[in-house]
């Protein structure tokens, strides 16, 4: 008897499937808000405002759902444009390859203002600005390379006509003294 009951406990109607209702609500998700789907961005990277306005945009949310998604984010802290931004400035500072005008181009480019991004650069750039340079050209050419070239070629990253001299100066009678040299 013991034995019967196993057996019927085991076919399918004694265990038939969930209901149709419940599997229902696992197979359509809700769609994702604009605050739902703009914290899963946030989640992944820091943005601007202005970027996450154009991200949220293009998947199709309206103006009214963004700007509150935005606000909320604001009020509660997790989308500050002035932190974002000196974050972002320091760790593209501190890699040392790019020359301050090509992080401050590329902050722009990531929807941050000028005005934020001026208050992030520092004041004494110059010897930072000179060893990125300098680091730049030791990827990229050997200490007897055609200046002209070595020259366009710093000129292209942003870096200004006196710290470009500077550092074709050192490159060219010195070459490269620093570490960690890797190629692009």
């Amino acid at each position: 008897m013991e034995q019967h009951e196993a057996a019927t406990e085991l076919t399918p109607e004694a265990n038939p499937e969930p209901t149709m209702d419940a599997k229902d609500k696992r197979d359509k998700k809700q769609p994702k808000t604009a605050l739902m789907y703009a914290v899963d961005l946030l989640s992944r990277q820091e943005h601007s405002a202005k970027r996450l306005r154009e991200k949220l945009g293009r998947k199709g949310y309206g103006a009214e759902e963004t700007a509150a998604a935005i606000a909320s984010l604001q009020e509660k802290k997790y989308l500050n444009d002035e932190e974002a931004c000196q974050n972002q400035f320091r760790r593209l500072y501190e890699e040392s390859r790019h020359s301050v005008r090509q992080i401050c181009f590329k902050l722009r480019q990531y929807g941050f203002d000028g005005e934020v991004i001026s208050r992030c650069i520092p004041a004494d750039s110059y010897e930072r600005e000179k060893k990125a340079a300098l680091r730049s050209l030791a990827i990229k050419f050997k200490s007897d390379s055609p200046e002209v070239k070595m020259r366009r070629n710093l000129y292209t990253k942003g870096f200004s006509a006196e710290v470009i001299n500077d550092a074709l100066h050192d490159f060219m009678t010195n070459g490269y003294k620093g570490e960690n040299i890797e190629p692009e």
